[in-house]
Order: C-alpha cells, then sequence, then structure tokens
C-alpha cells in the first residue's frame, strides 16, 4: 500500500501496520528509512529486524537504530546519564548508542542499542501510537547509495513492504549523527551527520 503523508489517516495507518508487524517505509526528517516494531519482552515476537535485513541484504551484525517518541523515553532502557548537550539536541537527527541496563523492556541479546528521537513531529505521533520503539534504517540494498527518489524507491522496494508513506523526494538530505556514550561519562562522535557537535 501506498499513502501520502499529506493523508489525513497517514498517522493510523503507518501505525497499524507496525503494530500488526508489518514492514513500512517512512519519513523521517532525515532519509526515508525501512521500520518495524521492536520486540518487547513478554509480548508477541515480530522479528521485524530480521525482515527489513532480508529487504536490504544486510549483514546480520548490524544492528540496526531504534527510534522513539519522546527524549526521555531513553530511560527506560538505560540507567546511563547521558549529557545535557546532547538531549538538547533531541529531537532531531542524532542517533546515542547507550548500554542497556539490566530491566530494559526491550527483546534484544545486545548490550548496546542506538536510539534517536526524529525531529520530524509526524514520525513521533506514529512512534507513540506504536507504544514502543520502532526499527529505522536507510531505504537502500546493502552496500548500494540510500534511495533518495520517492519513484526510485517505489520502483524498487513497494512490493517488498507493506506500506509506503511517500514524503517527495529526499534529495541531499544527510543521515543522522551517531555518537556512543563512553564509560567515564564522555563520548565520542562514530559518524558526522546533519547534526554538528
Amino acid at each position: 500500500m501506498i499513502c501520502s503523508k499529506d493523508s489525513k489517516d497517514s498517522i493510523a495507518l503507518a501505525s497499524e501496520c507496525l503494530r500488526a508487524g508489518g514492514i513500512a517505509i517512512l519519513p523521517t526528517d532525515t532519509v526515508y528509512g525501512f521500520s518495524g516494531i521492536v520486540d518487547l519482552r513478554g509480548g508477541e515476537k515480530f522479528l521485524t529486524d530480521s525482515k527489513i535485513r532480508v529487504i536490504k541484504g544486510r549483514e546480520e551484525n548490524k544492528p540496526l537504530i531504534q527510534l522513539i517518541s519522546h527524549p526521555d523515553e531513553i530511560y527506560c532502557y538505560t540507567d546511563v546519564i547521558v549529557p545535557q548537550e546532547l538531549l538538547d539536541l533531541w529531537p532531531g537527527a542524532l542517533t546515542i548508542i547507550v548500554p542497556l541496563k539490566s530491566s530494559c523492556p526491550i527483546e534484544t541479546d545486545c548490550k548496546t542499542v542506538a536510539f534517536r528521537c526524529p525531529g520530524d513531529e509526524w514520525l513521533r505521533n506514529v512512534i507513540e501510537r506504536v507504544s514502543s520503539p520502532i526499527f529505522s534504517t536507510s531505504v537502500n540494498k546493502s552496500g548500494f547509495p540510500v534511495l533518495d527518489s520517492a519513484e526510485e524507491i517505489k520502483r524498487v522496494f513497494a512490493e517488498e513492504v507493506d506500506l509506503f508513506v511517500e514524503d517527495g523526494d529526499k534529495k541531499g538530505a544527510l543521515p543522522s549523527t551517531i555518537v556512543r556514550l563512553l564509560d567515564d561519562g564522555s563520548y565520542e562522535v562514530l559518524r558526522e551527520g546533519s547534526v554538528k557537535i
């Protein structure tokens, strides 16, 4: 299914698709992203990260970014205090890698996860309705350039996903900046994107 982001029911369609375990291509504050619901402990297992990897042809050991709807939600998943200068950049195109706390509700074997609270209000509303973080990774085949044309995305991937929410082209859009928190409370920049630190 394809719908416009401007459609009055686009938030409902996107959130329903994700809650059902579907894979959607959603516009973000950077580029288009493949998205799926993140499995929570004690809940139904959708394994959408595996579905996304199959579509992208992505290496199994590369983790996917998880999007949250509010900056303070980061503390549902980590006990580490995020420096205020980083939190002040949320919502925005900044991804922060944090160690997970032992009581983390996410179903994962990973010790760290990369979180982002996106700057796009529409997308945050979708995530809030899903009531779970959602995966996000750029729309492209692994090892190939990110697709920034809505028409090209439809041509290549429309038949491989459950929903494509169209929001025009994303020409020249930069990916998020990625930082990793260190044990001493400082952080290092792993990728400089659209947010300058």
